[in-house]
């Protein structure tokens, strides 16, 4: 058995949108391949429907793969052309530093945390 089995923090293998504190976060969890095509999907249209600043929380990521890349860059060009910001919560760096790879390290701007 291995660690990641033996550690239960919640859903594996997602991504989940969530509406907090007047932005709207779209969870990077576990593994993002294509087996997570339909949920990203489905989670492009929630991640957009309120309008709202959208973050892409990349913390909780641990492998992302061609089609997870794409996910994340159509999201993008998405909320671009609705006039709605987008930025990355990536503590780690894995995102980050994929898309800098692919020549698309300055597309998406770090998030923006303000000072309490």
């Amino acid at each position: 058995m291995s660690i990641d089995e033996l550690i239960d923090d919640g859903p594996t293998d997602s991504i989940r949108v969530e509406v907090v504190d007047g932005s709207t976060v779209v969870h990077l969890v576990g593994e993002i391949d294509a087996a997570l095509r339909q949920q990203a999907s489905d989670t492009m249209g929630l991640a957009l429907m309120h309008g709202l600043p959208v973050v892409i929380d990349a913390n909780g990521l641990r492998f992302i793969d061609s089609s997870g890349i794409a996910f994340v860059l159509q999201l993008h060009m998405a909320a671009a052309e609705a006039g709605i910001p987008m930025s990355l919560r990536d503590s780690r760096g894995l995102l980050r530093d994929l898309l800098s790879v692919v020549g698309l390290g300055a597309v998406i701007p770090d998030e923006v945390v303000s000072p309490l």
